[in-house]
């Protein structure tokens, strides 16, 4: 009888072992799938970009910091085919990225990517930073003390960038990185978008007021038909979003399981009255990248270079698409820490560059200037104020800021911009503002 049972109980388990096991290879859980496409993307683009090795990638900036369950995931790395493949325990949740020049990596889900690509700008012009890339040596020693303190620097540090008076006056990096290393910005990239579009404002292609209709024509049968282009730059477009990270939510879901991001996100409805809340949406900015492609059109996908990235001599930034060829304009812009300082310089001398204006005159201006619906927190052109205004020194003071401590701080009064780069997740609480400080204390002893 006892072997019946015990027999009985075997096959069960069995049973459901096989089950579970098939469930799994058929229709793996989101959660799953949300895991193994992150993987393969960030191991793909720091292959593919920054040269890194795959195998330290998926330790240290995917597994170390990341769910459990991460630890689990394994990738390959196909050198010709320019792709990454990761699974779950070697068999499960299948997820896959591939590479294209001048367009870095894409989570694909069944789709064919385009046979897009260009190559990026090319560096070669000469002498000092910015119109070249050579730096100084660093002749203050209370600066350079402020760059080699730990604390200041923060946990998971990769890149510090000091410029002040137009030239850079300090840099540090982090062992294995160095001054040629392209670093994601996360969401600093939707600054970046808020620039893209103010180009095309500055050439009369769009208007501020500007509704989104061509680019999302069901929007024309309800109310959304109303959201104007400066509506989703404040992050105050009333649409219905969930911003949260660590499981399935609506920005997990657009950035890794879907081909089509900005039409997922424009597939959601309105939650608020259109301008009277504040809702922190990635959806938002990848939309907006839909909507500035549609306008430029057939060239789109060169315009970032040919724009903005040509013209600051930014050579290491890479903006890249979904599999549908729109820029995630929200999440995914790679550069290296100096170019990174480039962008905040541009933005610091309000839109103008080598003599020539790309923005339209006062733009920055607008871009900081708060969204009512924030309490304060955030500017109208995808610009953070949030903690950078305390204190009479950080007066004017505004932020560029991405997942994992990225942040470009720029500083009007004192003529200086910070950079700082590295793998620093939100719970450990470090904050910038106090390397700002310790900087500005510095300079002015």
């Amino acid at each position: 009888m006892f072997r019946k049972i015990f027999a009985g109980v075997i096959g069960v388990i069995v049973v459901a072992a096989v089950g579970l096991i098939g469930f799994l290879l058929v229709a793996p859980p989101d959660l799953l799938r949300v895991g193994t496409n992150y993987s393969a993307k960030i191991v793909c683009s720091n292959v593919f970009l920054a040269g890194r090795d795959a195998g330290e990638v998926l330790a240290e900036d995917v597994q170390a910091p990341g769910h459990p369950l991460l630890r689990h995931i394994s990738v390959t790395v196909d050198e010709d085919e320019r792709a990454v493949d990761a699974r779950l325990f070697r068999f499960f949740a299948p997820a896959r990225s591939e590479y294209r020049p001048g367009l870095g990596c894409t989570n694909v889900h069944g789709a064919a990517l385009s046979d897009a690509e260009f190559e990026p700008v090319t560096a070669d012009a000469q002498g000092l930073w910015p119109e070249g890339n050579e730096v100084a040596p660093s002749q203050d020693a209370e600066i350079d003390a402020v760059l080699s303190d730990g604390a200041l620097l923060g946990p998971g540090y990769r890149a510090v960038v000091v410029v002040r008076g137009g030239r850079i006056v300090g840099e540090t990096y982090a062992e294995g990185f160095d001054a040629e290393t392209p670093l994601l910005g996360w969401s600093m990239t939707k600054t970046v978008t808020a620039g893209l579009i103010g180009t095309l404002i500055a050439s009369g292609e769009m208007t501020r007021d500007g509704d989104l209709t061509g680019s999302f024509p069901a929007w024309s049968e309800d109310d959304r038909s109303a959201i104007t282009v400066e509506d989703m730059l404040a992050m105050s477009s009333g649409l219905e979003w969930n911003e949260g990270y660590g499981n399935v939510t609506d920005v997990t879901s657009m950035l890794y399981l879907t081909d089509d991001m900005a039409g997922y996100a424009s597939n959601k409805p309105l939650a608020a009255e259109i301008g009277a809340e504040f809702t922190y949406s990635s959806g938002t900015s990848t939309m907006l990248s839909r909507r500035w492609q549609d306008v430029v059109g057939d060239d789109s996908l060169s315009y970032p270079r040919d724009a903005l990235f040509g013209p600051l001599g930014m050579s290491s930034a890479v903006m890249e698409t979904d599999a549908e060829d729109t820029y995630v304009g929200s999440s995914y812009m790679y550069a290296t820490a100096r170019d990174w300082a480039r962008f905040g310089q541009f933005l610091l001398q309000d839109g103008s560059w080598g003599g020539a204006r790309l923005l339209p005159e006062g733009f920055t201006d607008w871009m900081e200037a708060p969204v009512a619906a924030s309490e304060g927190r955030y500017g109208q052109g995808h610009l953070w104020l949030e903690g950078a205004r305390n204190g009479a020194q950080f007066a004017d003071a505004f932020w560029m800021r991405g997942h994992d401590g990225q942040s470009v701080g720029i500083f009007p009064s004192e003529d200086m911009v910070i950079v700082r780069l590295g793998l620093t997740p939100s719970d450990l609480g470090y904050s910038a503002l106090p390397l700002a400080e310790a900087l500005i204390a510095a300079f002015e002893g």
